[in-house]
């Protein structure tokens, strides 16, 4: 069988063979980017079209060397050794001239170097000729496509295998300017890209914080300026923005990063345990007090001391807060001896302190002490930029600790894009874990996320009420022209929005922001039967 396919070759037309070998060459090195793979099939098809041995392509590396990076029917040391001056040997002399060359008997050219090793010029084992075409990129040589011709197999026509090699050279060399092309621009937006992150980092960078949005470049910035100073700073926003790490920046960024800093939850002690907490006791000042125990006011002293959650303390409390803040003097429980404390103050807040100063269950002197340098930070759902990187960070984080590989899906990036987090970066960084938890595969798809089961907790506190600030599901429709009034339910929500746009699916959910898939299970959901108009 293999001998009637060998005559059947040899007997069919030269140029015929030659057509389908440029052919199978076209569609070899247009098939991938990656140089070496396409080199490797071209290098088989002239060895299994042509009888063409030790096929070799150097090309010029970055040391302005020529080196042999395929070649068929040598080894990997043979290859190795496949390295050429400029004008060295018969290939650098095909490189240095841009001319192709033909040796018709390689053991009588002085200038044949046999540097690879490959060829056996000492026994006499038969004629072997070598063609060498050079490789061009316009008018610049890149480097050399060589083959072996064995002239005792038969008559060879070496013009036609100038001719023929020529062609492929020409192709590969436009692969090769295509490859340099890309990599080349690969090269340049990857320094574009560290450029803007240095660039970016020396402006508005704090560590441990992901922000490439708008809204927290301009916190990040007013980070920056209020850090290096000694104002006290009140941090405002919606519980789980973030308010602990930008408090902790602060700290880091100031003079006093090498000193302590104390975190008290207001909200968590009781009128008379933060009085001790904060203040400190003497001993036996009340039952328990066994020892004297310094408050964190002593213990933050030349550092930063950070009132988490300010607006839950009690009117008897704020009194006795405003003086320390105003005189930066206070006594222990228990205790007559006034003690002074350089520390700076840092509060936050998620309450609206305006409305409590106006109904009189905030003190608007201590307001006043408190609302220095005032950060706002926005929710979630007001930088939807920043949503792709905090997920890549919390999944990351999760890997790790857990020893697995899960990526998520663009689909599934794509409904936590459409979210209104009213839990924000919390509320995010426990929907990611706890799909991650719960998913078998590598692949996190949106389907996996609780929001499209019916079991969004966000949802669950919005149903069972509560004092949780929760933004609905549905985003409130805008008033048309016609002057129809936004319904209030979300069953409301969903009618009105699939009445305006025809009862097709897709044109509600771009309504009202959201997915058709979280369109479709919130028919379902709500028992709503599709009209067909």
């Amino acid at each position: 069988m293999n001998s009637a396919r060998k005559k059947v070759t040899a007997q069919a037309d030269p140029e015929s063979i030659e057509l389908s070998a440029i052919y199978e060459i076209s569609k070899i090195l247009s098939s991938s980017l990656d140089l070496h793979k396409t080199i490797g099939g071209v290098l088989g098809v002239l060895s299994s079209h042509l009888q063409m041995r030790r096929a070799m392509i150097s090309l010029v590396q970055d040391t302005g060397e020529l080196h042999v990076v395929g070649a068929s029917g040598l080894s990997r040391e043979e290859i190795g050794r496949g390295r050429f001056r400029i004008g060295e040997g018969v290939t650098g002399h095909i490189m240095k001239t841009g001319s192709s060359v033909v040796v018709p008997d390689v053991s009588k050219e002085p200038l044949f170097l046999n540097r690879t090793g490959a060829r056996d010029l000492e026994t006499g084992g038969g004629v072997i000729a070598f063609v060498g075409v050079p490789i061009k990129v316009g008018r610049s040589c890149v480097g050399v496509l060589s083959v072996d011709r064995e002239v005792d197999s038969g008559p060879l026509n070496f013009e036609r295998d100038v001719r023929f090699l020529t062609m492929a050279a020409n192709l590969i060399g436009q692969t090769v300017r295509l490859h340099r092309n890309v990599a080349a621009e690969r090269e340049e937006l990857l320094r574009e890209k560290s450029r803007l992150q240095k660039e970016l980092k020396s402006k508005f960078h704090i560590d441990n914080v992901i922000g490439v949005s708008k809204r927290m470049q301009e916190v990040f910035a007013e980070v920056h300026q209020a850090a290096p100073g000694r104002s006290t700073v009140l941090l405002r926003g919606e519980s789980g923005t973030g308010k602990e790490v930008i408090a902790r920046a602060i700290h880091l960024l100031s003079p006093r990063k090498d000193e302590a800093f104390v975190r008290v939850i207001c909200a968590a002690l009781t009128e008379t345990l933060l009085e001790s907490e904060l203040f400190g006791h003497e001993k036996g000042a009340f039952t328990g007090a066994l020892h004297e125990r310094k408050g964190r006011f002593e213990l933050a002293h030349k550092g930063t001391l950070f009132l988490d959650e300010i607006g839950e303390i009690s009117l008897a409390f704020q009194t006795k807060l405003l003086r320390v803040l105003q005189e930066r003097e206070f006594e222990r429980v228990g205790g007559n001896r006034p003690l002074r404390v350089d520390v700076r103050i840092i509060a936050a807040t998620n309450r609206n302190l305006e409305e409590a100063v106006a109904a009189g269950t905030f003190r608007a002197d201590l307001y006043y002490r408190l609302n220095v340098v005032s950060i706002f930070l926005p929710p979630l759902r007001e930088r939807r930029e920043d949503i792709p990187l905090l997920v890549e960070h919390i999944l990351e984080r999760f890997n790790s600790d857990n020893n697995r590989r899960l990526i998520l899906s663009p689909e599934a990036m794509q409904v936590m894009l459409n979210c209104h987090w009213p839990g924000n970066v919390r509320e995010l960084e426990n929907c990611v874990e706890r799909t991650a938890t719960m998913t078998q595969g590598e692949v996190i798809h949106d389907l996996d996320l609780p929001c499209q089961q019916g079991k969004c907790l966000s949802l669950a506190l919005q149903n069972y009420g509560g004092n949780a600030r929760i933004i609905p599901i549905f985003p409130e429709p805008v008033s048309s022209m016609a002057g129809d009034t936004a319904p209030v339910t979300e069953r409301e929500r969903l009618l009105w929005a699939m009445e305006k746009c025809g009862w097709v699916q897709a044109k509600a959910a771009r309504l009202l922001d959201m997915t058709p898939r979280q369109i479709g299970y919130a028919l379902k959901k709500y028992n709503i039967p599709m009209k067909r108009m």
